[in-house]
This record gives structure tokens, C-alpha cells and sequence, in this order.
């Protein structure tokens, strides 16, 4: 059994040890700079070892791989420390928040002989994997379009905190939520190179961080004497090489009920094409039979869709560690979906198309 450590032991941290365990890895250590965290994942995981450093932890020679559950500013020191030190590693996304940092973890990697798997769970939700082999298989045809969407009524995370805090985490909603769809987008797509981005970006709620109405928080609770400076809405349309496009929306907050504006991925083939929630149970296809437009709907072994990717993810780097082989979700596309949101930023600051480098 591989054995792995976890770097960043909040929320997210111990749902990676959580599946991590489910699928076969043994989480053998973890580290934090808070202790608090540290206690609540002792008590979820009382066999893991809590070491007091990072680099006691990144000195055990049990450790094969280490998974990165950190603020963003912390991706490019942290990953590239793990490299040095022989581990693989899994890295929540986005891969940092800069493309220039994403290079420097791509040297690091490659003068380490380790490979970076970067966390884009949505890859693995059964409704996108499902999109993806029929765009393999030809049914959609050509895509020429993807609309790409993820709407939340109130839902800036931890107000006030890192997540809001643009030193910290690189942006808003976009770097947070956008980065999921960009990535299954692209990835559904066959990863088409993208040339040029105009986007828009709105701060509209978070700024109003004493007035801000909401009924639960992610990371929370709020912190009314920190910061928010990111964007808690964002609209960006993508060319890709080719002629294709993706339009992409990503809303930490807005005044629209919840329901009106669907979230997940609609895909516009010229043979067929679907709409797919990230948690759909089915694939309802719209295609055509005989001369006339038909609908076909596809069924999936989705009990439990997020429990699926994320334990889909966790299998994901325990074959890599075994084999010591390529990612499923390679540093190089999380690079490309870094230059895109950098792009955006940039068009949004600009009020310009700009292009992608």
C-alpha cells in the first residue's frame, strides 16, 4: 500500500484523507501551521501521524506522494519544497496564481524527476467523464461551442479570509469556481489551444462585507475586519484554435433565485449535443435519427457523483504513484488553464480582448 502525507489540514484537507483512505492510499502523516486544524483531523484520523514541521514530514521516506490542501500563494512554495524532497505530488487547484509561478513548478518537477497531478476533481464527476467519451467516440461531432456555467445565490467563501484576499488567493470566483469549468470544459474538448479571451469581472457583494446577506458560509465564518478585493462575478468568452468558443460564468453572488440559472456544462455539436449538470444521474443527448431531431438519454452509474470524483481523483494518483507515470490532469494543463484565467484578468482590467501566452 502506497502511503501518502497531507500538507493543509483544513476542510478540504480531510476530505482528501477521507477518500484517500476510501480508495487504498494509507495517509501516513500530515502537517499544518494551525493547530486547531491539526486537532479536528487527528479526530477524524487518529492513526495519521501529525507531524510538527513540514520538512519532518517531507523527510520520511514512507511518504511517496503528499497532497497540497493549502491557500493558492502557498501552491508554488510548498509544491515545489515537496519536489525537491523526491515526493509526488497531488495539487489542489488552481496551480498557483500566476503563470510565471506555474513555470517554476514545472522546472522544479522536471529537475526532480516527480510529476505534479493537479486537483481538478470535476474531471472525474460521472456526468463529465461521460461527455468526454462521447466526444472521443465522435457522437457530438464537431463541438463548436461550451457554455460553461456555475451560479451561486450567496456564496462567497469565508468572507474576509484568504479566499477573498486577493495576495493570497489570485482572484475571485473566477480563479475559485472558473477554474473547474474551464478545466472540464477543455478537457471534454480534447484540449483545444486557446488564442484570445474577452472577459468582464463584477465586485459587486463582498465588497459590502458588513451588508453582505447569507445563510451559510464555506470557510467561514466572516471576518469583518479583513479583506476583499476580488470579483465575486465573472462573464468571459474564449477562442479556441480552430473557431471554437467557450463562454464562461462563474458567480460567487447575485440577486437571480436559486435555480433559474442552471450550473454544468451545455455542448454544442454539429452531430449532437447535451446539457449536463456536474451531479446529473443522466445524460439526456439531443441528436438526430431518420431526418428528425431525437432525444437519447444515457444513463450513468452516478449514485453519489461527488463521492465518485473524488474518490476517482484519490485512484488517480495512487496509480500514478505506483507507477511513477504521467497525471491524469497534468501540470501543463494547469498551466493552460492558469493562462487563461490570467488572460481574463487582464481583459477585465483592459477592457480589450487580449490573447493567451
Amino acid at each position: 500500500m502506497k502511503k501518502i502525507g497531507i500538507i493543509g489540514t483544513g476542510a478540504i484537507g480531510r476530505v482528501h484523507a477521507r477518500h484517500a483512505k476510501r480508495v487504498g492510499l494509507e495517509v501516513a502523516a500530515a502537517w499544518d501551521t494551525n493547530p486547531a486544524a491539526m486537532r479536528e483531523f487527528q479526530n477524524e484520523q487518529p492513526h495519521v501521524a501529525m507531524e510538527p514541521t513540514l520538512a519532518s514530514l517531507l523527510s520520511r521516506r514512507d511518504v511517496d506522494g503528499v497532497i497540497l490542501a493549502i491557500p493558492n500563494d502557498l501552491h508554488e512554495p510548498l509544491a515545489i519544497q515537496a519536489l525537491a524532497a523526491g515526493k509526488h505530488v497531488l495539487l489542489e487547484k488552481p496551480m498557483a496564481i500566476t503563470v510565471a509561478a506555474c513555470d517554476r513548478m514545472l522546472d522544479a518537477a522536471r529537475n526532480a524527476g516527480r510529476t505534479v497531478q493537479m486537483g481538478f476533481v470535476c474531471r472525474h464527476l460521472p456526468a463529465v467523464a461521460m461527455a468526454r467519451q462521447l466526444a472521443i467516440d465522435q457522437r457530438f461531432g464537431n463541438i463548436y461551442h461550451v457554455k460553461a456555467s456555475m451560479y451561486r445565490r450567496r456564496g462567497v467563501p469565508g468572507l474576509g479570509g484568504w479566499f477573498t484576499t486577493k495576495a493570497k488567493s489570485g482572484g475571485g470566483s473566477l480563479i475559485d469556481l472558473g477554474v473547474h469549468l474551464l478545466d472540464a470544459a477543455l478537457d471534454i474538448m480534447g484540449h483545444p489551444k486557446i488564442v484570445r479571451v474577452s472577459g468582464a469581472t463584477y465586485s459587486t457583494f463582498g465588497k459590502r462585507m458588513k451588508e453582505y446577506a447569507y445563510t451559510s458560509m464555506w470557510a467561514g465564518p466572516p471576518n469583518l475586519s479583513g479583506v476583499c478585493d476580488v470579483e465575486d462575478h465573472v462573464t468571459a468568452l474564449l477562442r479556441c484554435e480552430g473557431g471554437a468558443t467557450i463562454e464562461l460564468n462563474a458567480t460567487w453572488a447575485m440577486n437571480i433565485p436559486d435555480g433559474v440559472l442552471p450550473d454544468g456544462l451545455a455542448i454544442f455539436g454539429d452531430r449532437s449535443g447535451c446539457k449536463i449538470g456536474l451531479q446529473d444521474q443522466s445524460v439526456l443527448l439531443a441528436t438526430e435519427a431518420g431526418m428528425a431531431p431525437t432525444d437519447e438519454t444515457l444513463q450513468l452509474n452516478a449514485d453519489n457523483p461527488m463521492d465518485q470524483a473524488w474518490d476517482g481523483q484519490a485512484r488517480a494518483f495512487m496509480q500514478l504513484l505506483a507507477q511513477s507515470g504521467e497525471a491524469t490532469a497534468t501540470a501543463l494543463q494547469g498551466r493552460t488553464v492558469q493562462a487563461v484565467i490570467d488572460a481574463i484578468y487582464q481583459s477585465a482590467r483592459e477592457d480589450r480582448e487580449v490573447s493567451v501566452t
